[in-house]
This record gives C-alpha cells, structure tokens and sequence, in this order.
C-alpha cells in the first residue's frame, strides 16, 4: 500500500491558502488545513471530499506556541509523518507613515508573519527529521515585498524579507536532514488583500492608481508544483505575479 503524502498549509480557509490547498489535493496530497477558523476550513474540507480527495481540517493559531504545538502533535499522532508545510497565514497592518506606527500593530504583525513560520517551521523540522522515510519540504510564503516596499507598509515589509532570510537559513540547515526550503513570492494575486488594488492603491509616487490582479488559482498550481518535485530537486524561490503589475521598475 502506498504511504499517502501529508502536507499542511496554514491559513487555509481562504485566499492563497485555499487555492494552494486545492491544489495540493489535486496532485495526490492528503492536506491537513488549518487556521483560526473552524467554519472555513470544514467548508473547504467538503469540496475537497466531494472531488474524490482527502483534507482534514484542523483549526490552530500559528501565532501562538502552544496551539503550534498541539497542531503538530495531532499531525505526527495521525499521520507519522509531514511530507510539505506550506507557511501561508500571515497579516497586514493599517497603512501609515513608520513613526506613527503603533508597538502593538508592529508586534501583531511579527508574531503572525515571522514568529508564526518560525514555529511552524520548527515543528515541522523536528518531526520531518525523525519521521520515516526522513525529510520533507517547506514552502513560505513571502510576497514582492520581500522585494520592493509598498509606501506605509513598513511591518509587513520588514517581515517579509526576514521571511526570505530564514527561507535561505532553513535551505542550509535542511540540506543534513533531506528537507528542502523554498519560497513563493506572490504579487496582486485577486484575495481579499487585494481589494484596494481594483479601485486604487498608493503608489510610491504618490499617485493612486488601479494595479492588475490574477487568479490565485495560479498561486495555488505553483504551490503545488514546487510540492511535487522530488526531495533532490529545490525551488528556492518563485515570483508569480499579475504581468502588467508595477513591480519590475517600480517606484
């Protein structure tokens, strides 16, 4: 019988998190789903069953240490094993200038966007390292920001390129282990995020201008791509983005 493959995506219940997810089932995953909301993630879990696939949701704060904690218990009780983590879940802040930036909006923002992959990444190397067969992959998801600031987005920015520093960090250290760490950075993809895009959104000369989005289905299918390439072959990053998007020369 064939070892069924285990991936987990956080902040599965919408967004990129859903299309990776869907995506991730239908290239033979069994996805565990999490995130802070049980409804969307059972909603999800049903289409997913209805296509013939298999997800198992499981709601769980990436921010919080214990919740980390249980979440990957329950994973390694269930399935013995973690094949691909994809760190998703992450949060935005009000935009404004950095010295009005309020500590608790900065601190939220770290915990959900940098502290959170590092606890999930964490739990996932621990189990990836023991488990048999050894190894696995991780994918983070950083966004063009990890690039090219956006005006009044400092938080975000800032975690966005640590995400990128311990994507590279975890790539090294995994290379002992069989695990694999690479990084999808996803620019204007049609979220909820992306609302602001279709009506204006500041640009850093100043004008408000409407910016082009794409699919996320698309995100999802790179997400799966990446997941589906054998342990010795790594992605270390990937940009997809909507083409006609102000990034390449931006500002």
């Amino acid at each position: 019988m064939t070892t069924p493959r285990i991936a987990l995506v956080t902040g599965a219940g919408t967004g990129i998190g859903k299309a990776a997810a869907l995506a991730l089932a239908e290239s033979g995953f069994e996805v565990v789903l999490t995130g802070r909301r049980t409804e969307p993630l059972e909603a999800l879990a049903s289409v997913i069953a209805a296509k013939g696939q298999t997800a198992h949701p499981i709601a769980a704060d990436v921010a919080d240490a214990a919740s980390v904690r249980a979440l990957f218990d329950e994973i390694a009780s269930r399935f013995k094993r973690l094949d691909m983590l994809f760190n998703n879940a992450g949060g935005w802040s009000p935009g404004m200038p950095i010295e009005d930036i309020p500590l608790e909006d900065w601190q939220r923002v770290v915990t959900v966007n940098l502290t959170g992959v590092f606890l999930c990444t964490q739990a996932a190397i621990r189990l990836m390292k023991t488990q048999t067969p050894k190894g696995g992959r991780i994918i983070n998801n950083g966004s063009i920001s990890a690039h090219a600031p956006r005006p009044l987005t400092a938080p975000y920015t800032a975690t966005k390129h640590a995400v990128t520093g311990l994507t590279k960090q975890v790539a090294l250290e995994g290379r002992a282990h069989n695990i694999a760490c690479g990084q999808i950075d996803i620019g204007n993809a049609d979220t909820d995020m992306a609302v602001k895009m279709k009506t204006g959104i500041l640009q850093p000369n100043g004008q408000i201008m409407v910016e082009p989005t794409f699919d996320p289905v698309h995100a999802g299918r790179a997400v799966a791509y990446m997941a589906g390439l054998p342990l010795d072959a790594n992605v270390l990053t990937m940009t997809i983005m909507a083409t006609n998007a102000p990034f390449v020369g931006r500002g």
